[in-house]
Order: C-alpha cells, then sequence, then structure tokens
C-alpha cells in the first residue's frame, strides 16, 4: 500500500507555484500546488481529461469557463474537460491544493 502525507509533501518557493506528485498511473494523476500570495496557475483546458481542484489549507480564486468563486479549505471545485480553468491564490496566507485529473494527459 503506497501511503503519503500531504503535509510532508508540501513545498512553498518565493518565485513560482509548486507542482509536488502525490500519486501517478497511466490513467491519472494526483498533485500537491503550494501558492505562496499573488501565485497562480494560468488558465488552460485539457481536451478529453477532468479536473478536481480541492483546497487543503488557505483559499485560491478558482476560475472554470466563465465562471469564478473563491474556493477556501474543505471545499472543492470541477474543471470539467474542455473548459478553461485556473487557481490564483489573492489572499494574504499561502494555500495549498489538492489536484487529481484523469484520464492523465
Amino acid at each position: 500500500m503506497d501511503i503519503k502525507s500531504f503535509q510532508d509533501t508540501r513545498r512553498f518557493a518565493a518565485d513560482k507555484m509548486q507542482k509536488l506528485n502525490l500519486f501517478e498511473t497511466p490513467r491519472f494523476f494526483c498533485d500537491v500546488y503550494c501558492l505562496e500570495p499573488g501565485q497562480a496557475q494560468k488558465p488552460h483546458a485539457h481536451e478529453g481529461a477532468d479536473k478536481i481542484y480541492a483546497v487543503l489549507e488557505g483559499a485560491v480564486e478558482a476560475s472554470v469557463g466563465d465562471e469564478v468563486a473563491t474556493v477556501s479549505a474543505g471545499q472543492a471545485v470541477l474543471a470539467p474537460s474542455g473548459l478553461s480553468h485556473g487557481i490564483v491564490n489573492r489572499g494574504a496566507a499561502r494555500a495549498a491544493v489538492l489536484v487529481f485529473m484523469a484520464p492523465k494527459p
């Protein structure tokens, strides 16, 4: 059994958002994104793959298609295949987000 810790995986950097892999198979990936205040994942889209952003700590502003919402710790948002999506940490505190995507691009 492969067990990993979110806390041990987290790593923050002043220069850019960190993407840290937890699990990966030929069918999906699961990462932890660590964002300092002001850091972002620019909007982009994936054809044929759905993505989930689940906030572990802090809060992020998520955009999915034409919609924008603040997603806080304990909440998750779905970015369906083909829709533009991204996140930004507009707060004053760090944010950590569990990101799951399937099928793997």
